[in-house]
């Protein structure tokens, strides 16, 4: 099963990630094999640039890892985040952020969080990196979708989710996540 798990950062908690960075990437390197998405929200401002939050898609074998997995990670035990979303995620693709091929170079990476019913379908393009379902953690009841999209600015990146009734959609510049390449 792969839980969807995002963690917003509480205000002026960028330099504790910052800190924190090694033995976040340590943490995760123990769940290398079963990462399907990871990577930090950042502010738009790219001069000062700065960590929003967390996400991560991960294939666990129950719920009870998925909390361990959340509640385990450095950033969350050192109190960096404000909150954590973590649920169950259906991946309509079935693929891993790392089987995307497709990047225009002009645009930006965006995480696409649509709450409450759900709208029309997702709008399913070659700039859809991963989208899928929200489910709750142990009764698996709709809570939302989630995509993944790389898109020319936010406002496009929302339209890839219609918010459903009585929903909110959040759109939050995303970065592909992990510890740099060794080479």
């Amino acid at each position: 099963m792969e839980y969807f798990v995002y963690g917003r950062d509480r205000v002026g908690a960028f330099p504790l990630k910052v800190r924190l960075k090694e033995e976040h990437w340590g943490f995760m390197d123990g769940y290398g094999e079963v990462l399907v998405a990871r990577g930090p929200t950042m502010t738009d401002d790219s001069d000062e640039a700065e960590s929003t939050g967390s996400m991560h898609i991960v294939e666990l074998v129950d719920a009870e890892a998925a909390r361990a997995f959340a509640y385990d990670e450095p950033y969350y035990r050192a109190g960096a985040f404000e909150s954590v979303l973590l649920c169950r995620f259906d991946n309509a693709l079935g693929r891993t952020m790392w089987d995307f091929a497709d990047a225009v170079e002009d645009y930006n990476r965006y995480l696409v969080i649509s709450m409450g019913e759900a709208g029309a379908a997702p709008v399913v393009s070659k700039h859809v990196i991963l989208y899928g379902d929200l489910l709750g953690l142990d009764d698996e009841a709709p809570l939302g979708r989630v995509a993944l999209v790389e898109a020319p600015d936010q406002e496009a990146a929302a339209s890839v989710l219609p918010a459903g009734s009585g929903g909110r959609t959040e759109v939050h510049l995303w970065y592909f996540g992990g510890r740099p390449s060794q080479g």
